[in-house]
């Protein structure tokens, strides 16, 4: 028993003199992951500033920014690692290149994947901030590009979406070089003077402050006749994203106004 005593006492004490040993070097171990992320922050700042003076697209720049911070963030996880013995795990993150040492550094496909996704989007460039986009069943304004996900404003909701769905997903982008096609469609009674609406249509078009002429055709054209005999007019137009906060509150306002008009001028609306 007594000796059963001692041999506790002496694995105690090793564990003891074990936990001595180690507590400088996790103590520098944290010193150097603060220090780490103390550094990439300001150095990600720094960048972005200095892109976003240089660069014309604000979306590549703040994500090019974020890519620096993150790899720097990398290193020194890695430092850490081998400042408390742990050069194992240093080693298997650094095992690969490109893919494999980000997946296999991170231990999440998930993660990784999406990552690769961001730098394909920020470099492909299939949107811009400002973009009304629609992708899995989501539509709306790009507001920004992370290294893992897209945010996307939606009837006042914030939307996040993973970077790998938008590669692998359709991804329709409505906007063509900040402006913004919006269009709706207008029944008319069979036998109406749809000449007449047709030019009334591009009248309230016309003195619309929010709808563009420039380099963009408006057109209200009969598309199709429905049942019933109702004649099916299509009103599309373009509109400036940067000159309207709400694009759907625009929309609105040029529907209705649409439909006084026409109305004003005894058509007969289906």
């Amino acid at each position: 028993m007594e000796n059963f005593v001692q041999d506790v006492f002496k694995h105690l004490e090793n564990y003891y003199y074990s936990i001595v040993d180690l507590t400088p070097k996790f103590i520098l171990a944290i010193v150097v992951i603060l220090v780490s992320w103390f550094i990439a922050t300001r150095i990600g700042i720094f960048a972005g500033n200095r892109l976003k003076t240089r660069m014309h697209d604000r979306l590549l720049a703040t994500f090019i920014a974020r890519l620096i911070k993150s790899v720097l963030i990398i290193i020194g996880v890695l430092f850490m690692f081998k400042i408390i013995g742990l050069d194992g795990i240093a080693q298997s993150m650094l095992a690969g290149a490109g893919i494999s040492a980000f997946v296999i550094g991170f231990a999440l496909k998930d993660i990784g994947e999406n990552f690769l996704a961001g730098i394909l989007l920020a470099f492909k460039r299939p949107f811009s901030i400002g973009d009304i986009i629609e992708s899995n069943g989501v539509k709306g304004e790009v507001i920004n590009l992370n290294l893992r996900d897209t945010e996307v404003k939606s009837d006042s909701k914030i939307i996040y979406i993973p970077n790998a769905l938008l590669i692998k997903n359709t991804l329709i982008n409505y906007n063509s070089e900040g402006f913004l096609l919006q269009t709706f469609t207008v029944g008319l009674e069979y036998g109406s003077d749809y000449t007449r609406a047709i030019e009334l249509v591009k009248e309230v078009l016309g003195n619309s402050e929010d709808v563009t002429e420039k380099d963009h055709e408006n057109a209200a054209v009969i598309t199709d006749v429905a049942a019933a005999g109702v004649i099916q007019l299509n009103i599309r137009y373009w509109v400036k994203t940067a000159s309207t906060t709400e694009n759907s509150e625009c929309r609105s306002k040029i529907i209705a106004a649409v439909l006084k008009k026409l109305k004003e001028n005894e058509f007969v609306l289906k």
